[in-house]
C-alpha cells in the first residue's frame, strides 16, 4: 500500500509551553504533502521533520485562533525565499482571506509564486478538495469562531493483478490495466479465464479525519462512520469538565467518545492544555472509553 500518514509538527494549545508547539501537521496521502493548520514554529518543525517544504501541495487552516494560523505568513516568506514556483493553494474560513492577502502585500512582494485562497464553508460538509487520488471534505465543528475539520479520503484503486496466474495464462503486460479494471480474459484457444483468478483485491480505502477545535458533538460520530483514524483535540480531563464546556473544547474522554461512536480504528489525542504537565491522564481517561487511543507528539509518525 502507498503511504497514508500523518506527521505531528505540533499538538499543544493556545498558551506556549516549552513542550509543545502549537497546532499543526502534514498530512502525507500516496507521495503528496497537505499542512493542516498553522501555529507558530511550523517552519522550524517542518526543517526538523525533514519533510520538503517545497513539496506541499495546499494548506488548510481550521479556524482563526492564533494557535492555528499564526505561522502561515511566515511560512509563506519562507517559500518564497526558498525559490518556490509551484501556486500554492490555502484554503480556509472567509475571514481569512482579507487577513492573508493584507499580509502578503506588506511581507510577501517578490514572490516568484502565486497564493491562492479558497474561502471554505465552515457550516457544510462539503468537498473542498480534490485530485486523482484523494478527496478533502470540511466537516463542520462547534466552536467559539467559525470552524471546520478536514477528512481526508483515498479514491478506490484498481485490483491486484496475480502475476503467477497472468504468467502461467500468457497475459501481455499491456492488457493489465484492463484486468485491473475487471475484464475477463481470453487466451489463444478460446478459454475465458475470470478475472477473479486473475486479481487480487484493491487495497481497502483509507481516511483520516482532523477534528480542532471543538466543543463536544455527539453527533459529530455519524458524519465521521467507518474513517480509519480521528484526531480529536482533547485539550482537558474530565477535571476541566467546565473550563471545556466554558471554552468550546473536548475532554479526552468526549474524544473517545466520539471514536468509539464512530467506530474508527484508531484516535490519535493532542490540543492539550498547558495545565498538564503529563497528558498520561488524557490517554488513560480516553482509553477508559476507546482503547486504541493515542497520544500525539511533536514529530511523531502515525500510520492512517
Amino acid at each position: 500500500m502507498e503511504p497514508f500518514r500523518v506527521h505531528i509538527l505540533g499538538c499543544g494549545s493556545a498558551l506556549p509551553t516549552l513542550r509543545h508547539f502549537p497546532s499543526s501537521q502534514v498530512v502525507e496521502v500516496r507521495g503528496k504533502l497537505f499542512l493542516v493548520d498553522c501555529g507558530e514554529g511550523t517552519q522550524i518543525q517542518l526543517r526538523r521533520s525533514r519533510l520538503r517544504f517545497t513539496k506541499i501541495s495546499a494548506v488548510f487552516i481550521s479556524h482563526l485562533h492564533g494557535d492555528h494560523c499564526f505561522g502561515l505568513i511566515g511560512m509563506l516568506s519562507t517559500f518564497g525565499l526558498l525559490g518556490r514556483t509551484a501556486r500554492l493553494t490555502v484554503y480556509g474560513p472567509r475571514e481569512l482571506e482579507t487577513i492573508l492577502y493584507s499580509q502578503m502585500q506588506q511581507f510577501c512582494r517578490d514572490m516568484d509564486y502565486e497564493v491562492d485562497f479558497c474561502a471554505v464553508d465552515t457550516r457544510q460538509r462539503a468537498v473542498v478538495y480534490e485530485d486523482r487520488s484523494l478527496t478533502v471534505e470540511s466537516i463542520p465543528l462547534d466552536h467559539r469562531v467559525n470552524c471546520c475539520g478536514y477528512l481526508f479520503t483515498e479514491k478506490p484503486t484498481l485490483a491486484h493483478i496475480r502475476r503467477d496466474v497472468a504468467d502461467f495464462y500468457e497475459v501481455p503486460v499491456s492488457q493489465y490495466n484492463l484486468i485491473k479494471a475487471g475484464a475477463d480474459w481470453v487466451t489463444a484457444n478460446g478459454e475465458t479465464v475470470p478475472n477473479s483468478r486473475l486479481t487480487l483485491p484493491a487495497d481497502p480505502v483509507r481516511s483520516y479525519v482532523y477534528c480542532s477545535d471543538t466543543h463536544y458533538m455527539p453527533t459529530l460520530a455519524s458524519q465521521l462512520q467507518g474513517v480509519t483514524t480521528l484526531y480529536h483535540e482533547s485539550t482537558y480531563g474530565e477535571d476541566n469538565l467546565q473550563r471545556a464546556d466554558k471554552y468550546y473544547h473536548s475532554t479526552a474522554r468526549q474524544a473517545a467518545l466520539v471514536a468509539r461512536d464512530a467506530g474508527v480504528r484508531q484516535l490519535l489525542l493532542g490540543h492539550y492544555s498547558s495545565r498538564y504537565e503529563d497528558e498520561q491522564v488524557l490517554l488513560r481517561e480516553a482509553q477508559e472509553v476507546f482503547p486504541n487511543s493515542l497520544l500525539t507528539d511533536e514529530m511523531a509518525v502515525f500510520d492512517v
